[in-house]
């Protein structure tokens, strides 16, 4: 029985297994002072403490030489009570404990060291693969130590142990291709295994030797065991090796990059010990091992950087040979998805979505991207997305994989590659749920017969070095992104220098053009005038189409003057109940048109807009006009002004029941001289519209308009809320006319 209270399986991740207060039975153990040399405590197994201060005195201990967070240093062998001890040594903080086992056979340059480093290293470097690295190391570790079963397992990123490699003697079950649950190595015992690289258990049966205070000295249960061989297990973990069929065992770390890779365990069914140099050798290949992996883990990392770097630099070139706009991304010749191995990839800049490969429905690819952004990080991986992503049950198996670089969370511009659902049978070493007994202590499992597991959900895991080469490729996309705004911004100044300049010319012609318009029509009137009997009816028909035509020159030159002076007049923005605005203007229409059958309707309270009150009044009249213009031929005209409220602002609606117009022409109606009908049909100067729009941009709105032939036409606008300050930017100011 257990000298120790047995916890409950409950309690494993948080059990004390560095100061277990005892040892184990198959050797002795002393603790000194690390200055005096004091005797402190000692293992109840010694004689007396005066025996334990005799064998100390024959085998002298120098603290100074030992170093710290290493494990036992073997200081020599001596004769005690008829046989032969060898005795190592460690430090531990302030204390230096001496551990003392029964010595192996002499073995000199036979040594099993001396056969690892002759022997099994140049094995090791030949191995061209970290699955062939274990297999040597699995059947040399077997040689080396005896023991009947020899694993050589790895730690997944959820901690599970895949076995890579076995040796076993006939009549052992054989673990090969399985896995073992995280839960079987709690994290504080892979921290353990991190820092000590070995553990021994000679005997899974064996009675705690509990430590016992020297003369005058404190308590020394809540010594620091870590790195001592002698340290006592957990009752639970010799229960487990008990249920497994195991009565002794060791384990050897394979430690990669300072973190637990993996495991070399070997079991046997009878108890065995190992002589201290037998250790060493085991201790020192768990070392070559993980030196090995290392190597050919770094080697393949730099491999697929260096080859992923080539892949980003042609993709970037490609890109920077267009006009640098992203969703060249997914054209075929750019390769997209290949950059990670995925089977598809897509471009998202806020709601537009652009697509290459197998990849979810665009809305789907859209929510998603835009949950990413939300989260807030530049790089988002995931090779489970189920687990992490609200809506990605629905997205199996097309999409259970996913990596994305956001390049502007303001703008939610972000580019994702999938990976499709890998369904995997994952083949474990036993059932790794537990049970609870009728007396109601959780046990460890007792079975470990193979069991299969389907798991569903994820897709092949993203390497660290496609996800720095993603990393890499957002920088350079973000440098094109930004070299793209430097060039537009260049092109927006020159812009607007030209159309400053455009403004003036339009300006001075239209200012100058007015007086010989009116001259044109006044000399033609005086010519009728004074030529009234003299002129046929074909000279009057003549003299009136000048007059019409110099009338129409006129209008044409009043109407381009207003545009230009749009952009040259300073706004004066002000809260301005739209609603009375209209009915005013509607007045005005009725009073204009008081020979048509108009049936004018305002579909409830129209908003408040910020804008400048004349320039609003000019933008609506323009609306309501056009509507007017275009209904004539309908008896009755409908006319019907509706509020608009947007995330960007609000407005109103104008549509009637015209002539309406063919959508593929909607992007021309705004322009200067657009026009859409004859002006036999329906007289104007083709400039209203185009005013309209220049009016609302200047507020900072937008416009729109929806029509369909012979069914009407609607046309609306959005302006900007007002400024928290109320003051609009821009306001008040005045360029000289």
């Amino acid at each position: 029985m257990s000298a120790l209270p047995l916890p409950d399986l409950a309690q494993c991740a948080i059990e004390p297994i560095r100061v277990p207060g005892a040892i184990q039975p198959h050797g002795r153990l002393a603790v000194l002072a690390a200055g005096s040399g004091k005797l402190l405590a000692f293992s109840a197994n010694w004689a007396s403490e005066d025996a334990v201060r005799a064998a100390l005195s024959t085998l002298p201990v120098d603290s100074g030489r030992l170093q710290p967070g290493a494990g036992p240093a073997w200081i020599g062998s001596l004769p005690m009570e008829g046989r032969s001890f060898d005795a190592g040594a460690h430090l531990q903080g302030e204390r230096v404990i001496v551990e003392y086992e029964p010595a192996g056979p002499g073995t000199g340059m036979r040594a099993p060291i001396y056969t690892v480093a002759r022997d099994l290293l140049p094995m090791l470097q030949q191995a061209d693969s970290v699955t062939a690295l274990c297999q040597v190391v699995a059947r040399e570790m077997k040689r080396l130590t005896g023991f009947g079963r020899c694993l050589v397992y790895r730690f997944d990123s959820d901690g599970h142990g895949e076995v890579l490699a076995e040796r076993l003697d006939e009549g052992y079950h054989s673990y090969a291709g399985h896995r073992f649950p995280a839960s079987d190595v709690p994290a504080q015992a892979r921290e353990l295994y991190r820092t000590n690289h070995i553990r021994v258990i000679p005997d899974a049966s064996y009675t705690p030797v509990p430590l016992l205070p020297a003369a005058g000295a404190p308590d020394p249960s809540g010594l620091d065991l870590s790195f001592a061989a002698l340290r006592s297990v957990s009752p639970v973990h010799l229960e487990y090796m008990r249920n497994m069929g195991t009565a002794a065992s060791m384990s050897v770390s394979i430690v990669v990059g300072g973190r637990l890779w993996g495991l070399i365990s070997c079991h046997d069914r009878a108890a065995r010990h190992l002589s201290f140099q037998t250790r060493v050798a085991c201790e020192h290949l768990g070392r070559l091992l993980s030196l090995q992996i290392q190597a050919q883990e770094d080697n393949a990392e730099v491999a697929q950087r260096l080859a992923l770097h080539q892949r980003v630099l042609t993709l970037v070139a490609l890109m920077a040979e267009s006009d640098g706009t992203l969703q060249r991304l997914v054209e075929p010749q750019l390769a997209l998805p290949e950059l990670t191995g995925a089977t598809g990839a897509a471009v998202v800049l806020n709601d537009s979505c652009w697509t290459i490969g197998q990849t979810p429905p665009a809305d789907a690819v859209r929510e998603l991207a835009h949950w990413i952004v939300g989260r807030g990080e530049d790089l988002f991986s995931t090779d489970r997305l189920p687990e992490v992503y609200p809506g990605g049950e629905a997205l199996l198996p097309a999409c259970a994989g996913v990596l994305a670089v956001s390049i502007s969370q303001v703008h939610k511009h972000v580019v994702l590659w999938f990976r499709p659902e890998l369904v995997q049978t994952i083949q474990w070493a036993g059932d790794p749920r537990k049970t609870l007994p009728a007396q109601g202590r959780i046990h460890p499992r007792q079975s470990f017969e193979s069991w299969q597991e389907r798991v569903r959900g994820r897709s092949a895991p993203w390497l660290p070095a496609q996800r720095a080469a993603l990393g890499e490729l957002r920088q350079a996309l973000i440098a094109l992104v930004l070299r793209r705004a430097e060039e537009m911004a260049g092109h927006a100044v020159e812009l607007g220098r030209v159309n400053k300049e455009l403004e003036a010319f339009s300006y001075t012609v239209s200012h100058d053009l007015r007086a010989p318009m009116r001259h044109i029509a006044g000399y033609v009137d005086l010519v009728m005038e004074d030529n009234a009997g003299r002129l046929d009816e074909r000279a009057l028909r003549y003299l009136h189409h000048v007059k019409d035509a110099a009338s129409y020159a006129g209008r044409l030159v009043d109407a381009l003057l207003d545009f230009s002076r749009l952009g040259r007049s300073g706004l004066r923005p002000a809260m301005i109940d739209a609603t009375a605005l209209v009915e005013d203007l509607v007045d005005e229409m009725r009073q204009q048109e008081r020979g048509r059958r108009i049936e004018w309707e305002l579909a409830g309270p129209l908003p408040r807009l910020w804008a400048d009150p004349l320039l609003l009044q000019g933008a609506v009249r323009n609306l309501l006009s056009n509507a007017v213009k275009y209904t004539r031929g309908r008896d009755p005209a409908r006319i019907r002004i509706t509020p608009v409220t947007r995330a960007e602002g609000s407005g109103l609606e104008v549509a009637d029941n015209g002539v309406g117009f063919p959508m593929k022409y909607v992007g021309k109606l705004f322009g200067v001289f657009q026009r859409l009908h004859r002006t036999e049909d329906f007289d104007g100067t083709g400039i209203g519209l185009a005013n309209v729009k220049r009016i609302v941009e200047r507020h900072g709105g937008s416009v729109w308009a929806r029509g369909e032939p012979d069914r009407g036409a609607t046309f609306g606008f959005v302006l900007p809320p007002p400024p928290k300050n109320n003051d609009a930017p821009g306001a008040h100011t005045e360029e000289p006319a």
